[in-house]
């Protein structure tokens, strides 16, 4: 083989895709690449990250099939090799599929009060995470409905920018996704304390980068952040609407992940569902993982009660456990504030926490549930009877238009009126995967705001819920 006929060979294909490209995404995606060797009709190329290797393979796949074909020879392969460093690669090999607030001054950046100053890099040791010490992996209550993000919350803080970058933690407010994500920046600080850890709100990072604008700032701020090891974004959806903010983050994103750095982001609703936000944003968020965090469901809901009774020393009757766990079910933060105002009440009134004490106190809270929740086949059946289709139908594999929408409504209706997990969902209807339901809920929320006979379809099939 001629010695270093390789970067000859590559040098040649850099003309060709430098020709077809802008001259950003160029020297963006192309002049990092390292030309290895080339043997067996084999090409091999170093890239940064597994990251820039799914890139290139997702958005210039044909183009680079064509260059190599064109510039060395039919049948040429494309083998990838992730570089540690500059100089040395890794031997992990991947082949081309070929796939058709005032910013506080430096002085107060340790007071867990402040916000991190982006305009100036602290030192790991100096660097307050801002990070819940009280929101731990020891004290978050595991249930069903959020064992799966457990279970991937742990293996990440084990072994960060290694699996699941990025973690994306999506579910409604209060279901303990700050929490989990606390837990894991704290374990990886016991850890890894060396790794610089950040938790920040996603307005804060917004009120940062607007400040850093201002104040001629911005470089300090990029380097800040591209500076982290594990950034901790929390309510990320946020950043909707908001193109410039969203165009910086994503520039953050894509530098940590390059250099192997976690990434952990949280939503109230998963990306697919996310409005407002640059689908190369949305790109980048599902790369990693997402997981779902539902809401708790009675066995939990009682767990974290018991939890929090043991925790603060009281003494509350079973029965009364057992009525709260029943009628407070949207979030573990109203769990625990029933607790609270009925330890406040009871010390006011000066009577034991009883049955009488926790109704007056819930009713004011939450509306009761006096009859039996929803079942996701009480709504089919309602759905199919309203459309007056069979529910063989709606199972069926059929793609015919009429049959998808009821399908979807159906879908729609289950995530609504049930506690039941968008998996469970889409294999009860039709044996579809979650990825179909997020989808299918999407759709029929944004038809209910633009179709006038969708919406009283809709609402003439809830109203039918009330009757059953």
């Amino acid at each position: 083989m001629i010695e270093n006929e390789h970067i000859g060979l590559w040098n040649r294909c850099l003309q060709m895709i430098h020709d077809n490209l802008p001259e950003t995404t160029f020297n963006t995606w192309f002049k990092p690449i390292v030309p290895l060797k080339y043997e067996n009709k084999a090409l091999t190329i170093g890239v940064p990250s597994p990251f820039f290797y799914e890139f290139l393979e997702e958005k210039f796949a044909d183009l680079l099939r064509a260059t190599l074909n064109k510039q060395i020879g039919e049948g040429t392969r494309l083998m990838y090799s992730v570089l540690a460093d500059k100089t040395n690669h890794i031997s992990v090999n991947m082949e081309s599929q070929n796939r058709s607030s005032a910013i506080p001054a430096p002085s107060t950046i340790r007071n867990a009060n402040k916000a991190p100053n982006p305009m100036q890099a602290p030192a790991p040791q100096d660097l307050d995470p801002h990070l819940n010490p009280n929101y731990n992996f020891e004290n978050f209550i595991k249930g069903t409905s959020n064992e799966f993000s457990r279970t991937v919350a742990e293996t990440v803080a084990k072994n960060p920018a290694t699996t699941f970058n990025p973690l994306f933690l999506y579910g409604p407010s209060g279901v303990g996704k700050t929490h989990l994500t606390n837990a894991i920046g704290t374990r990886i600080k016991e850890l890894y304390p060396e790794k610089r850890v950040l938790y920040v709100s996603a307005h804060l990072l917004q009120v940062q980068y607007t400040d850093s604008v201002r104040t001629n700032n911005y470089n300090s701020f990029m380097k800040f952040y591209q500076d982290i090891d594990v950034l901790i974004v929390d309510d990320i959806q946020e950043f909707a609407g908001l193109t410039k903010t969203q165009n910086t983050f994503f520039h953050i994103f894509n530098h940590l992940h390059q250099n192997r750095k976690q990434l952990i982001l949280t939503s109230d609703r998963a990306p697919i569902m996310l409005q407002g936000m640059e689908e190369r944003m949305l790109t980048r968020f599902k790369w990693g993982l997402v997981a779902e965090m539902e809401k708790p469901d009675k066995e939990l809901r009682k767990n974290i009660l018991l939890n929090k009774i043991h925790r603060d020393g009281l003494n509350i009757p079973e029965n009364v456990i057992n009525f709260i766990a029943e009628n407070v079910n949207e979030s573990v933060r109203e769990l625990e504030g029933i607790i609270n105002s009925l330890l406040a009440q009871s010390i006011l009134l000066k009577r034991e926490i009883d049955m009488d004490l926790a109704e007056r106190i819930v009713r004011k809270t939450v509306r009761i549930i006096e009859s039996k929740p929803l079942t996701i086949e009480e709504i089919v059946d309602k759905v199919c009877e309203h459309f007056k289709v069979d529910v063989s139908v709606l199972n069926s594999k059929t793609r015919k238009r009429e049959v998808v929408q009821i399908r979807q409504i159906a879908m729609f209706l289950a995530k609504k009126h049930t506690e039941i997990s968008t998996s469970k969902i889409g294999h009860f209807i039709g044996n579809r995967d979650h990825a179909t339901v997020l989808h299918a809920c999407k759709i029929v929320k944004d038809l209910v705001e633009i179709d006038k006979d969708i919406k009283a379809e809709i609402e003439e099939i809830e109203m039918s819920f009330r009757s059953k």
